[in-house]
């Protein structure tokens, strides 16, 4: 396959053990570990492209499933792809669509040609298959794409989790089957499992044999306790090539962030520091700030004292209290825009720690503090 994504391992921190790399794409270059913003519908909810590469964003994603029922491949690729259509300079992955076989399961019917799935917008019927997803993710243009998967729910027994990482494995090779190697795109494979160990290694194995650019690792996060998805991580990453990127999807607790670093992850996503702002709960280093409460009344001291973004520079959080309390837009803007603030700010200290070599440290002090933080607001 030819590699239209290269990952470059920079340093390996010697107190840790985590690694600072560096994945090119045909939209430039970003150094990991790093975390995507999610784009869902073709963009990070509230936020323009502009905003988000002055937050030093290098790479966001967009949603397979969604952007196939709305507007549709064909209208995004008429536009030139989904860069052009969203005007977003820099790396895109998308993912498969696999994500909503799980989370949309009440309305979806899987098979081994793959998964029929009623729309959650009209309840039209839909048949999503690897080739399909493949020639969607293809049309849209993305830089890395995602192999159609099935995600398992948590928990489940050995016997589902089984089944369900060998058809995953087969759906991989009709993704590879079906992927058109001149396009300048990269295509990634994801290891399965569950939460058990000889299962995640058998999958990386599978996986892996493929020798794709990049691996995502799916199926955590789901609902495991954090301790369990640690145990997997640390059983599955001697067996996951050091000189490719590695993927944890779904990812984006500044705690899951710092452990999965520890345990040699590459790249994360989440919606959640976007979806907890809209609700108007924000990341400090403080802790977690729900700025909706009565008690912030009157409180006209930034969302952070320690945060130097826009937002903490400009305004207080009575003055964002009262746009939410409100349902003034600008509300949710600020809150999203100082999220990904956050854990921009946090990645680039994750990174120095580890060119520093000190992350091992790093990630012992920023443990204890999220530790006391918690016990704090108890």
């Amino acid at each position: 396959m030819t590699a239209h994504v290269h990952y470059e391992l920079l340093h390996t921190c010697k107190q840790s053990g985590a690694r600072l790399g560096r994945v090119t794409t045909p939209h430039g270059s970003f150094e990991t570990p790093v975390f995507m913003p999610v784009g869902t519908k073709g963009t990070v909810k509230t936020m323009t492209p502009e905003e988000l590469m002055a937050l030093g964003s290098e790479i966001i994603l967009g949603n397979t499933y969604h952007l196939y029922l709305r507007p549709g491949e064909g209208i995004v690729g008429e536009a030139g792809g989904l860069h052009r259509f969203m005007n977003w300079p820099r790396s895109i992955l998308t993912d498969s669509g696999g994500f909503q076989v799980f989370s949309l399961k009440a309305i979806n019917k899987p098979s081994e040609d793959g998964v029929i799935f009623r729309s959650h917008i009209d309840g039209s019927k839909h048949l999503f298959t690897p080739e399909k997803s493949m020639a969607i993710q293809q049309t849209l243009g993305s830089d890395i794409v995602m192999a159609f998967d099935e995600c398992t729910v948590w928990p489940i027994d050995k016997t589902g989790a089984r089944q369900s990482l060998e058809k995953t494995a087969r759906w991989l090779e009709r993704c590879v089957n079906a992927w058109d190697h001149d396009k300048p795109q990269a295509l990634f494979g994801i290891v399965q499992g569950s939460t058990y160990a000889d299962l995640r290694e058998e999958s990386a194995r599978l996986t892996t044999s493929f020798d794709l650019p990049g691996y995502g690792i799916g199926g955590l996060s789901v609902g495991e306790p954090a301790a369990l998805m640690n145990d997997m991580l640390e059983a599955l990453m001697p067996h996951m090539p050091s000189h490719k990127p590695r993927y944890l999807m779904g990812v984006g607790s500044p705690d899951y962030i710092a452990d999965g670093v520890l345990r040699g992850v590459d790249m994360f996503d989440c919606v959640l520091p976007t979806r907890i702002a809209r609700n108007g709960r924000v990341m400090t280093s403080e802790g977690d700030v729900t700025i909706r409460n009565a008690v912030y009344k009157r409180d006209f001291t930034p969302l952070d004292p320690a945060c130097s973004c826009y937002v903490c520079q400009h305004y207080s959080r009575a003055y964002i209290r009262h746009l939410l309390s409100v349902d003034e837009i600008l509300g949710l803007r600020l809150t999203t825009w100082h999220n990904l603030h956050y854990l921009m700010q946090l990645m680039q200290s994750i990174r120095e720690a580890i060119r520093n070599d000190r992350f091992g440290s790093f990630h012992a002090e920023f443990m204890a503090l999220l530790a006391e933080q918690a016990r704090s607001r108890r």
